[in-house]
């Protein structure tokens, strides 16, 4: 589809402030879409929305469809007399300020989410039962499924995950024992989908409100599920599995120049031979459910749909993987025919052959042009910039430009960590003409270096312009949302309430705005 030129801005809901721990789907998310639509920003991109589990990572999630409980705003549970005010107590060690602290948000949340849940019903009365069951009709496609991998796990997997530390009949999905099992737990189950009803109102309600706003929200998909999920526990014909659940091979990435062993992350490998006997029935539930929820979806790791690395399971890296066939077109083909033309936008980043980009081009999908991925010191001396991620080289006005993601260092940060040509060549770039150190040092320290690179994505030629918070205020490496390939401190950087409220945000609305204006966005 066509992208209509809008600009945007990059920030997951945990990072809202304000309130205890962590973001929410309430009135603070509310006021972020006030401050977009006064700037005249369109777009709101967000990370997955699935429910988190070890190292916090948004991108491996318990389900694909499930939204993350610690989002659920508890003042609205109150205001909407779903819960009582007197049975919300806020623990000392729970702050309404700073970076989000995971392991204390879930040890004091999550417990009082299910004590709400037990008595959501009584409280709601009639009209509460009577919009949970059609919540609970509605969804039952993947909400059963991933309230009883809940509950099992729960019990079971402390030490290991379903498939390996579960009783072989339920990780094999035996039905006796599955209805057993839901006798048995069927109040902590119906918790889980209460819990649930709880998230999908008010993210509803948010992204009603964002629409109303004239703003649209671009939601994200990874390309693969996380190992420990329900997606996999329920669908385990559709990935290539043993008979015991174990994975014959995962994802990953081969050895390149920044890795001498790859990536390995560990993502079991979809069956894409069985999904399309089945016509990818279960990807059209996924991208159908999603586009529910949001206005656009990223795809994440869009070359995979081309060819993926597969790596044999149990091996200690990426080194010994090869190249398997992906679905291709006819993937994308099939998607159309059923759902008809989609907001889609692919995540073209990495090393990307040509058949990558043949396939990107045939879906018509709009890639993805990052700026700090621009300067090529190599390139200075020779007088002409040729790399693809700079505007004056966009062949196409199909795509999207970020300054940088949520994988990136933020702007600033790259700019500090540069090395003296690097920068000089990102200033002469903005300026138009040949900097040299001192200016180019000054340009950096006073923030004017970081301006201009998000005033170069919007003045370019892309239909959609998107910016990180972090970069909208100038922010360094401390403010960073993720490291690719560590496994701490990642995701949980916390926007302040003065960037949302005072001076510092009239100021940053005022320049949006006139941004939006003069570009044309």
């Amino acid at each position: 589809m066509k992208l209509p030129r809008k600009s945007g801005i990059l920030l997951h809901p945990t990072s809202l402030p304000g309130t205890p721990g962590i973001g929410t789907f309430g009135k603070v998310a509310r006021d972020f879409v006030d401050f977009l639509a006064n700037s005249s920003t369109r777009l709101w991109q967000v990370l997955p929305l699935g429910p988190t589990g070890y190292g916090d990572s948004p991108y491996q999630s318990f389900s694909t469809f499930a939204l993350n409980p610690l989002l659920i705003d508890l003042d609205d549970l109150v205001e909407r007399g779903w819960a009582d005010s007197t049975d919300i107590q806020i623990p000392e060690y729970i702050k309404t300020e700073g970076n989000v602290d995971f392991g204390s948000v879930v040890y004091w949340k999550v417990p009082l989410l299910n004590s709400i849940a037990s008595r959501a019903e009584k409280l709601g009365g009639a009209q509460f039962k009577k919009e949970f069951a059609e919540f609970e009709s509605k969804n039952d496609f993947w909400l059963t499924d991933y309230a009883l991998f809940m509950s099992i796990k729960t019990a079971y997997d402390k030490d290991g995950m379903w498939n390996k530390a579960w009783p072989k009949e339920l990780a094999g999905r035996d039905q006796a024992a599955l209805e057993n099992w839901q006798k048995k737990h069927a109040k902590e189950i119906r918790a889980y989908k209460i819990i649930q009803f709880f998230a999908y109102t008010q993210w509803t309600s948010l992204h009603e409100y964002a629409n109303a706003s004239g703003v649209e929200i671009i939601g994200d998909i990874p390309i693969f599920v996380s190992p420990d999920s329900a997606d996999v526990w329920a669908n385990q014909k559709f990935f290539q599995l043993n008979k015991n659940g174990v994975p014959k091979v995962v994802a990953g990435v081969p050895p390149d120049y920044f890795s001498p062993t790859g990536q390995l992350w560990g993502n079991p490998l979809y069956d894409w031979k069985a999904l399309k006997e089945d016509n990818y029935s279960w990807w059209i539930k996924r991208i159908e459910y999603n586009l529910a929820l949001v206005d656009y979806i990223r795809i994440d790791h869009f070359r995979g749909f081309d060819t993926y690395w597969a790596v044999p399971y149990g091996a200690e890296n990426a080194v010994k993987g090869k190249w398997l066939k992906g679905p291709g077109i006819a993937f994308f083909n099939e998607l159309k025919k059923q759902l008809g033309e989609l907001p889609l936008i692919a995540e073209d980043l990495g090393i990307i052959t040509d058949a990558v980009r043949v396939l990107r081009d045939k879906t018509g999908l709009p890639g993805m042009k990052i700026l700090q991925f621009g300067f090529d010191t190599a390139e200075f001396s020779s007088g002409a910039l040729l790399n693809s991620f700079l505007p004056h080289n966009f062949t196409t006005t199909n795509c999207v430009v970020y300054t940088g993601t949520h994988d990136n260092d933020t702007t600033q940060g790259s700019l500090n960590a540069m090395n003296d040509e690097c920068l000089c060549l990102v200033a002469s770039y903005v300026k138009g003409r040949r900097v040299e150190c001192d200016e180019a040092w000054a340009m950096r320290s006073s923030g004017e270096l970081c301006r201009s690179l998000v005033s170069a994505c919007y003045s370019s030629c892309a239909d959609f312009a998107i910016v990180p918070e972090q970069d909208l205020f100038g922010f360094g490496s401390d403010c960073r949302m993720n490291t690719p390939g560590t496994g701490h401190a990642n995701w949980s950087w916390r926007m302040r309430s003065d960037m949302l409220y005072g001076p510092d945000a009239d100021s940053k609305t005022a320049w949006l705005k006139e941004l939006n204006i003069l570009y044309a966005r």
